[in-house]
């Protein structure tokens, strides 16, 4: 039976299940990152880029404030703030039939949001690695 992709998602980010993920990605999914110019190709680095992005994109005015969705990809506008910087972005997923993620691809601005979040990214990251 195929997952119900986006509600599956919401639920994930509401209740910041990173575990989750394990369920909701496919083995062959593929993150683009606004700051790594290399597409991460896999289940286990998709997983890892999106649990960091659960600590530190979902704080408590993070929220979606546009969906866009087609029969296998949606476009997921976002707005935050931190460290009083505020972030406008998008989250643009594709989904194959079992309604797994394939590609998840994150674009972000201002420039300042997009220096602040591959400090931020990268600390989280290095800290999971250890």
């Amino acid at each position: 039976m195929a997952i119900d992709t986006l509600s599956t998602w919401h639920r994930l980010v509401k209740t910041r299940d990173v575990a989750g993920l394990d369920t909701l990605l496919a083995d062959d999914a593929v993150f683009l990152s606004p700051v790594v110019h290399r597409p991460q190709v896999g289940k286990a680095i998709t997983k890892q880029y999106l649990a960091a992005a659960f600590q530190v994109f979902f704080n408590e005015s993070f929220r979606y404030v546009r969906e866009l969705q087609g029969p296998n990809d949606a476009v997921l506008e976002f707005e935050l703030e931190l460290d009083g910087i505020a972030i406008n972005g998008v989250d643009m997923m594709k989904w194959n039939a079992d309604g797994k993620i394939t590609e998840f691809k994150v674009m972000l601005r201002p420039l300042k949001a997009v220096n602040l979040i591959h400090q931020k990214m990268g600390a989280q990251l290095q800290a999971a690695a250890q």
